[in-house]
């Protein structure tokens, strides 16, 4: 369980480093639209997103990951 754990969290910041790494004029762009989004706005897709991260979570075990 540790393992999955370290591994996604592996995953997760190569998907980061790479955003930042490849193009970090477009993060830029990224956090200053976030900026001018309502703070319900954020909250909706972060929501958004944790329940897509989970769904592929699900569908990774029940794949047999």
């Amino acid at each position: 369980m540790i393992g999955i754990a370290l591994l996604a969290l592996g995953l997760v910041l190569i998907v980061e480093g790479l955003a930042y790494a490849l193009a970090p004029s477009l993060v830029e762009r990224l956090l200053d639209a976030l900026r001018a989004m309502p703070e319900d706005q954020r909250r909706m897709l972060g929501l958004g997103a944790l329940g897509g991260g989970l769904l592929l979570v699900y569908l990774a075990k029940m794949l047999g990951a």
